[in-house]
């Protein structure tokens, strides 16, 4: 098989662990590491067998000519980025969100149609076996669905300062909740109709413009309704900070609590505990048909791991030519939900989609 010559952007935390499912896959051959910040891209190089390393993504696009280019930067640089991979003819892995607006989101979409290049966005937990299975499950409990999750996490420190600097562009509810709300995307396949939303700011230390706690609530045209809830910052609490229910006609599944340590571990944001199905018929004397279904999620990968798998549904997207529609609807989609819940936040009205 030939290898898919690649592109890495970004070399923070994201770009290193997808830089090493790049190195460990047979599929993909490394050509270039673009970082602004010179200590991170020479560090990561090192570890990868001396992989170039380039200050300017432009400069880089042009001398390496990438088949894949792999964008792990800030939000606001992804819309630019990626139309100029796809305009260089490259497929694409990019981290949520796919842009900052709704119309630009779909531009990228069909111009990835229009080269006929793939395009693959980091929704993590769409290749996470324990979510892939908690969406399946979902998916038995009939209609309409009710879907309640969040991710609070008590930040401090350099975690706390990471979480400064998404401020500037976008909320929690908008970068976190596209996982989430890509997620209930999934479970619905159903179109989202209205957003409404609620926001607090909480710190000093956050433009008084931007909020650092947010809650969601979305409707859907099949009737299923959802509701995501985060918060950052060092006053956040962690008595419900992990939060993953479903709840149909049918009965409910829960993804339960693993020991996840403390809410701003990154480690604890996929891991997960145990399935737990819960069936909703009853006998002719009242009484629970079948008794709670409890699935054990104890080997699950870590987060290395799971970008690997991410890089994997790449490669075998390009390898085979997948149908990536559905993937990218929902990319759009999620982006549609947080973005209105943004607007109703400032507005203190429902927005119709």
């Amino acid at each position: 098989m030939k290898q898919l010559k690649t592109l890495v952007v970004g070399c923070g935390n994201m770009g290193t662990s997808h830089a090493r499912a790049y190195h460990q896959l047979d599929g993909f051959e490394i050509v270039g590491l673009v970082s602004r910040g010179a200590k991170s891209r020479e560090h990561l190089s090192q570890e990868l067998d001396g992989a170039p390393t380039f200050s300017d993504y432009a400069e880089a696009l042009k001398t390496t000519r990438p088949d894949v280019v792999s964008i792990n930067t800030y939000p606001d640089t992804h819309y630019n980025y990626v139309k100029m991979a796809l305009v260089a003819n490259a497929h694409v892995f990019v981290e949520k969100p796919l842009a900052l607006t709704v119309d630009e989101a779909q531009t990228l979409v069909d111009l990835s149609h229009k080269h006929e290049l793939k395009m693959v966005v980091g929704y993590i937990l769409r290749v996470h076996p324990t979510w892939s299975k908690f969406t399946e499950m979902a998916q038995t409990l009939g209609k309409p669905l009710v879907m309640r999750m969040n991710l609070n996490q008590q930040s401090s420190g350099e975690q706390w300062y990471t979480h400064k600097q998404l401020m500037q562009s976008m909320s929690p509810i908008v970068d976190c909740g596209v996982h989430y709300v890509n997620v209930m995307c999934s479970m619905t396949r159903s179109k989202p109709i209205s957003v409404s939303a609620i926001g607090a700011h909480l710190s000093d230390e956050v433009d008084s413009d931007m909020y650092n706690y947010g809650q969601l609530q979305v409707r859907f045209e099949d009737g299923s309704v959802g509701w995501y809830e985060a918060g950052w910052g060092p006053m956040m609490s962690e008595t419900a900070f992990f939060i993953k229910d479903v709840i149909g006609p049918k009965g409910c599944v829960s993804i339960s609590d693993a020991d996840k340590g403390a809410s701003e571990d990154i480690e604890g944001h996929t891991k997960t505990g145990s399935l737990k199905l819960h069936h909703s018929q009853l006998d002719t004397d009242g009484n629970f048909v079948k008794k709670d279904e409890i699935i054990s999620t104890s080997d699950e990968p870590d987060h290395d791991g799971l970008c690997l798998l991410e890089q994997e549904y790449l490669l075998d997207a390009i390898v085979n030519d997948r149908d990536l529609s559905h993937h990218l609807n929902d990319a759009v989609n999620s982006l549609k939900i947080v973005l209105a819940a943004d607007e109703s936040v400032k507005t203190g009205k429902t927005v119709m989609l």
